[in-house]
């Protein structure tokens, strides 16, 4: 399985689930850039969640 990275609009590149904050609202999850707050595509944020560094 290939590793999925993400750049954020801020210049930041998202590879790992650090990389991301975890934003709970009603039902559902949002997830958005660790560095700026900037909201991530949900697709893109789960996979990257699932991802850890080795």
């Amino acid at each position: 399985m290939s590793e999925t990275t993400y750049q954020c609009e801020c210049g930041a590149a998202l590879r790992f689930r650090q990389d991301l904050t975890l934003e709970r609202g009603g039902t559902s999850r949002a997830w958005a850039c660790g560095d700026c707050g900037l909201p991530i595509p949900s697709v893109v944020a789960e996979k990257l969640s699932h991802q850890h560094p080795s």
